[in-house]
């Protein structure tokens, strides 16, 4: 009878066990465990309907209005809501909850729910076992960028990150965003639309939602297909822009970059243009771009340099996803090394994509290359910063240029772009151009992107060394980790071509800082190291006011050293702090630096032919 007792106690506990193992996975890996007889359980987690309102019945103050609705099954105790600090493509810690305004929370009912702060970006709300609640914030919007927020009598402009709050634990639930236009005003975002609901869209995460600025305005528009997909440009502002031009000219952009990937991997896409102020942003279907209002005519080549740019990114950073960039944390910095691929590899495809739609010439293709050694070769930085190092520091440097940046940064779009050229021409070289750069993507897209895998530094490496056939690492050590001088002649011979200094041989008189005319001043903006001013004693925020006792001016300051010659001294008077005081200056002699990339001489059938079929031109 013991016996018989104790073996059931066993078997009990044993059962026991199995019951309370099958229950010890967390809710958030979404299953319960079973044995091998029994079926798995799904476990769905306890996630809020969220909607969001936004309003503008008043665009003169500048005030966007929001309201968000949460209805949780079970509310917690304690709501938190938080505005991103930052969004995506823009790598500055921007702090948008300094823009809100007017925070309230209430019940369905509307009673108020008892609120505070906690942080910068958090506002924590007590539910009081209600099952909804209703927050209503405003958020001054009078700074048009493309990653903040615009609300004026022309035009509402929002980036989401900059507009919603979120709530705490969340960023995977959908929601809707309702848009009530002021006056007339039509709405336009990359945001798929909820049927039978005017200005009603949807999100199907918040990564999805910040990802989808808004247009919303008496703009002009014009659609366009391309491969079966729609496209279509709305444009806020007058200026002397062309509209059936730019949709045929973005038509082939959007074609060569088909013919790289095989597909567009979206519905539909928006462009979104407004006419002031400059820059863009990239968006899973749409972009952010903003382009001067009278420039379309002597600078359209660059309008479309900035399209072809925003557009690529939607494979290269929107879905080739370097390690840190996605999921992304809305409330810190988001680190990587790899932006001189994310953002300098998109910046030259942006050439890439104009010169195989015939929109530039081979030979613009490389001026602009060659602008871009000049401007390298001018920076001392470049021996301060590596490519990695570069793109890493992009949330406390890039954006916040000062007067010694010349002396130890770089940029990580003007070196990234032309590491990418380099790269591609030793791809193409070492296969015999069997592979290129294209390869390079078409790979990370396919491996990575559509295995919603994000990719790292040794990945890349690795991918290129593979179309190669040959190790790179060389390459990589020396000009994406290091900082050591570019040998462009020993990577750009095998398409047949050499880069020429072409140095004049008498040297210029040389004082080495940068200056600035503001109206009636000239200041000095930046002293670069191991040039005379900086070695004997000028300084960048100084104000000169006299050259060897003349007024002092730009125009005057150029035309006076045109007449000197090296080891010439010259007597500046400058105020610093306010105080007057003389510095004398030994010049400097230096040559005249031309860069030009030309052809080599007697170049070889090989040469030629990758050549071609590199840029789509002969070898003169």
């Amino acid at each position: 009878m013991i016996k018989k007792t104790i073996k059931i106690v066993i078997l009990a506990f044993i059962f026991g066990a199995m019951i309370f193992s099958m229950y010890q996975e967390t809710p958030a890996q979404g299953r319960k465990k079973t044995n091998k007889k029994m079926a798995a359980v799904e476990v769905k987690p306890v996630v809020p309907t969220i909607s969001y309102t936004v309003s503008m019945s008043k665009p003169a103050t500048h005030l966007l209005e929001v309201e968000m609705r949460l209805n949780w099954a079970t509310m917690p105790e304690k709501a938190e809501l938080k505005m991103p600090v930052w969004t995506p493509g823009s790598y500055l810690i921007r702090e948008y909850a300094r823009h809100v305004e007017s925070f309230s929370a209430k019940n369905a009912g509307g009673t108020d729910l008892t609120w505070r702060k906690t942080n910068k970006n958090t506002w924590q709300i007590e539910t009081k076992g209600v099952k909804e609640i209703v927050a209503r914030y405003n958020v001054y919007a009078n700074e048009l960028t493309v990653r903040t927020n615009e609300l004026n009598d022309e035009h509402a402009f929002f980036n989401n990150a900059a507009l919603l709050m979120f709530p705490k634990d969340n960023l995977q639930t959908p929601s809707t965003i309702k848009v009530v236009p002021f006056g007339n005003w039509k709405v336009a975002t990359g945001l798929p639309p909820v049927e039978n609901q005017a200005n009603v869209f949807r999100a199907e995460n918040f990564d999805v939602l910040y990802d989808s600025p808004f247009e919303v305005s008496d703009f002009k528009e014009i659609f366009f297909d391309v491969q079966g997909k729609k496209h279509r440009y709305v444009v806020t502002g007058e200026g002397n822009y062309d509209l059936p031009r730019l949709a045929a000219d973005t038509a082939k952009i959007v074609e060569e970059a088909y013919k790289i990937f095989g597909e567009l991997p979206y519905h539909d896409y928006l462009f979104i243009l407004n006419t002031r102020g400059g820059g863009g942003l990239e968006h899973l279907n749409s972009t952010a771009l903003q382009f001067n209002r009278y420039g379309f005519t002597t600078r359209y080549k660059d309008f479309l340099n900035l399209v072809a740019h925003e557009y690529f990114h939607l494979w290269n950073v929107k879905r080739i996803k370097p390690d840190a960039l996605g999921p992304f944390d809305y409330e810190n910095e988001n680190y990587t090394k790899m932006l001189w691929f994310a953002e300098g590899g998109t910046a030259y495809y942006e050439s890439v994509l104009n010169r195989r739609a015939g929109i530039i010439t081979a030979d613009e293709f490389l001026t602009a290359r060659e602008a871009q050694i000049l401007a390298l070769q001018n920076r001392p930085g470049r021996f301060e910063s590596s490519l990695e190092d570069a793109s890493f520091d992009a949330w406390i440097k890039y954006y916040r240029p000062d007067e010694n940046d010349v002396n130890n940064q770089i940029s990580y779009y003007d070196k990234g772009e032309l590491i990418n050229f380099l790269l591609d021409v030793e791809i193409r070289r070492n296969s015999n151009g069997a592979k290129s750069l294209d390869d390079v993507l078409r790979y990370l897209y396919a491996e990575f992107a559509k295995k919603n895998k994000n990719y790292t530094p040794e990945d890349l490496q690795k991918i290129a060394e593979t179309m190669a056939g040959k190790s790179l690492n060389d390459f990589f050590e020396k000009y994406v980790r290091g900082t050591e001088e570019i040998d462009y002649n020993a990577i750009l011979s095998g398409i047949g071509l050499h880069l020429s200094t072409g140095e004049t041989e008498n040297k210029a008189a040389y004082l080495g800082a940068n200056v600035r005319q503001d109206v009636d001043k000239m200041m000095v903006s930046s002293v670069p190291k191991d040039t005379p001013a900086y070695e004997q004693g000028l300084n960048a925020n100084d104000q000169i006011v006299a050259i060897d006792g003349n007024r002092a001016s730009q125009t005057f300051l150029a035309s006076y050293l045109a007449e000197k010659k090296a080891n010439d001294r010259i007597k500046l008077t400058v105020f610093r702090f306010d105080q007057l005081r003389e510095i004398e200056i030994t010049l400097g002699g230096r040559s005249k630096q031309d860069f030009q990339i030309k052809p080599v001489e007697n170049p070889s059938d090989d040469q030629k032919r990758l050549y071609k079929e590199f840029l789509g031109a002969d070898l003169k």
